[in-house]
């Protein structure tokens, strides 16, 4: 193999692909990058036996061939040249890197005995604009689960159903959805992609408003973005019944300042922290919402003004649900709606009727308020 390639894009290829390696891999050929030239386009792969990606790249192919090299250190290697073309030789699996006056020379793994990435011919295929899917995944994954011994948890519910696609995440103690328009899907699709598979895909896609084409088949899906195809294998089991808990009744609804409400709560958790619960109170009354924890080092109160409706109202929450929620909504006022104090808050945008955050309450004696 003998190609002339420029530094930066190969460098930004590099980093698209690193994205599937595993640092936890027991199989020393997945630490690597398959490097492939051919028909004057470099193709670069990655994978864990889970996530994999593949990456297409112009350059000058004077010979073709293919190699597998540390993903790591051809990385550091390429990221340090000058901006310049890079010239890459590889004899017997010894690769040849030159560029300007640096020169190394590194040894590379068979090729042959590099994992061959699944491709979906017979499935359902469907497209969503890059950028609504960066914010579907944004304000969904963060929900997922760490608890390997609930693995269904780990990954993100993909539900078409009506011309709409909804993303839902849930941990035990609080729920994420988000539902995106589309015209060009059949119905009755439902999958559940991992966690880190969406982590990674965020980190590579644009906020554009150009399509992504998502193919699905039993076991597996795949995300082909034009020059970059990222594919996985995807989670097995019964998802939870999501739809009978988002309850659309309410006793009390509260409208605030998503800013003002968030730095209150953050103000209040510097506290809460200290405890295991990051234990939060909150009482609501008249038209003002006040923050409250109480910890062996001291308290605090926080007073937020509110547009109310319906009864007064004391319940307690993880201050770190209430704030990721908080987080990923985008406009300037949201909605609080609750059903007493053993009930969930629902919490939504008060211009986005397509997210909805749902975060469980901490039962509390009523003399800990």
């Amino acid at each position: 193999m003998k190609i002339q390639v420029n530094q930066k894009i190969l460098s930004n290829h590099i980093n698209i692909v690193q994205k599937g390696i595993s640092a936890r891999t027991t199989l020393q050929i997945l630490d690597g990058i398959l490097v492939e030239a051919f028909d004057n386009r470099l193709k670069l792969t990655s994978t864990d036996l889970e996530i994999g990606i593949e990456s297409y790249l112009d350059c000058n192919i004077i010979d073709e061939g293919s190699i597998v090299i540390n993903a790591r250190i051809f990385g550091d290697i390429v990221r340090k040249l000058p901006d310049s073309l890079i010239d890459i030789e590889v004899k017997d699996n010894n690769i040849n890197i030159k560029c300007e006056d640096s020169e190394f020379n590194i040894l590379g793994n068979n090729p042959n005995e590099y994992p061959t990435l699944l491709t979906i011919r017979d499935g359902s295929s469907f497209s969503i604009p890059m950028d609504l899917l960066k914010t579907a995944i944004r304000q969904t994954v963060f929900a997922t689960t760490q608890d390997e011994t609930r693995p269904i948890f780990t990954g993100v519910l993909l539900e078409i159903n009506n011309g709409k696609a909804s993303f839902v995440a849930l941990d035990g103690y609080r729920l994420s959805l988000r539902n995106i328009p589309i015209n060009n899907a059949e119905d009755n699709i439902k999958i559940v992609i991992p966690g880190r598979t969406l982590n990674e895909l965020n980190k590579i896609l644009e906020d554009e408003e150009e399509e992504i084409t998502i193919s699905t088949s039993p076991g597996n899906v795949v995300f082909n973005l034009g020059d970059t195809i990222v594919s996985s294998r995807l989670l097995e089991g019964q998802f939870f019944n999501y739809k009978d808990i988002i309850r659309q009744e309410h006793e009390t609804r509260v409208v605030v300042n998503r800013k003002a409400l968030q730095d209150s709560l953050e103000r209040a958790s510097l506290l809460a922290k200290e405890e295991k619960a990051n234990l939060v109170k909150l009482v609501i009354k008249d038209n003002q919402l006040f923050i409250k924890s109480n910890t062996e080092i001291g308290d605090v109160n926080e007073k937020v003004d509110t547009q109310k409706e319906g009864e007064d109202l004391n319940i307690a929450f993880n201050s770190k649900y209430l704030l990721d929620g908080i987080k990923v909504i985008d406009s300037e006022r949201v909605e609080l709606l609750f059903m007493g104090e053993l009930n969930p808050c629902i919490m939504k945008s008060i211009n986005d009727i397509d997210y909805t955050y749902l975060v469980l309450p901490v039962r509390l004696a009523q003399a800990e308020y």
